[in-house]
């Protein structure tokens, strides 16, 4: 076993990936000789050459544009969005090419397209570089939608990511880059890509979580410990399609659901897992499914981004407003 961080998991599954199929191609800015702004390809030109690991120009339309093409011609290419606000130039391609290829030719186009996103907040960063735009992909029929939160997760959803024929945007939490080790067991069996998974027990109520608020909800659910709560957490893990069975059957045992992410709460993901929580788990619910997410505003400046960001008094206090109803 290896120690390893998210950032390290990631490179070490792209490697994997580019070993075991040379049709996989890694594109975007920097990507190659930099290594990518959070160094995530660091050191996949070096091995696999400028025809595999390709430094394109500032233009995410022109990036996501020529991986459609790539695609179609067989390759599974790897595009890196170097921020998540600078997605949006690149948004058109996404959801009128990249989203309805395999549709529009029904069935008969793959469209092995994965897309990285780093996103989330909490590193000091200014507008454009700290947004939370899933909901926006997860809306759109044809495109899978995942996000990691851990350096295991990171290693193996990439690979499985990179497997899928269909495209995947592929959220990493930024913040959690470098933040956590990991012991990592190549040998073992991953779960699979596009299914939820409870990473903490509990009875008392359900906190869903993603990306980078996992870490958030899990230390929720260790400070409620000590006030005598017991908090059963649950990764989300797939945005589009959801995995929601796991989360039924946690709120049927519970009675009480929380939903966790740093997106607007105004009709962000946390609204879609509510909205069916309530129609299949009615009857078992002693509350309504509240929701924690940032503010209703664009992404403020640094110095007050974490007033705006979720955290763990925002999260308990959700919790016993839940409890008490």
């Amino acid at each position: 076993m290896s120690k390893i961080t998210l950032a390290k998991g990631l490179n070490m599954g792209l490697r994997k990936a580019m070993e075991d199929d040379p049709k996989v191609l890694v594109m975007g800015e920097d990507v190659g000789k930099l290594g990518g702004v959070f160094r995530i390809t660091d050191g996949l030109q070096k091995d696999f050459g400028e025809d595999r690991v390709i430094d394109s120009p500032l233009a995410e339309s022109g990036i996501v544009g020529t991986a459609v093409g790539l695609a179609l011609r067989g390759y599974r290419p790897v595009v890196e969005i170097q921020f998540d606000g600078f997605v949006y130039p690149a948004y058109d391609q996404i959801v009128c090419q990249v989203a309805k290829m395999r549709f529009r030719s029904m069935g008969k186009i793959d469209m092995p397209i994965v897309i990285r996103i780093p996103f989330g907040g909490g590193i000091g960063a200014v507008e454009h570089h700290s947004e939370s735009p899933e909901a926006q992909f997860a809306h759109t029929p044809g495109i899978k939608v995942v996000a990691c939160s851990n350096p295991i997760d990171g290693y193996w959803m990439i690979q499985q990511a990179i497997a899928c024929n269909d495209p995947v945007i592929f959220l990493e939490p930024k913040r959690q880059y470098h933040a956590d080790k990991a012991d990592l067991d190549e040998g073992a069996t991953p779960d699979p890509l596009f299914r939820s998974r409870v990473v903490r027990r509990g009875s008392d109520a359900t906190l869903l979580a993603y990306g980078p608020t996992v870490k958030t909800a899990l230390k929720a659910a260790e400070a409620a410990s000590g006030e005598g709560r017991s908090l059963e957490v649950i990764d989300l893990r797939t945005l589009s399609p959801l995995d929601m069975a796991p989360v039924y059957e946690s709120v049927r045992r519970t009675g009480h659901a929380v939903v966790v992410h740093e997106a607007h709460v105004n009709l962000g993901l946390g609204s879609e897992v509510a909205a069916r929580i309530s129609e299949e788990c009615f009857y078992s619910l002693e509350a309504p499914v509240l929701r924690v997410g940032g503010f209703d505003t664009p992404y403020p400046p640094s110095r007050i981004e974490e007033e705006w960001l979720p955290d763990l008094d925002r999260v308990l206090d959700a919790v016993d407003r839940s409890l008490a109803f």
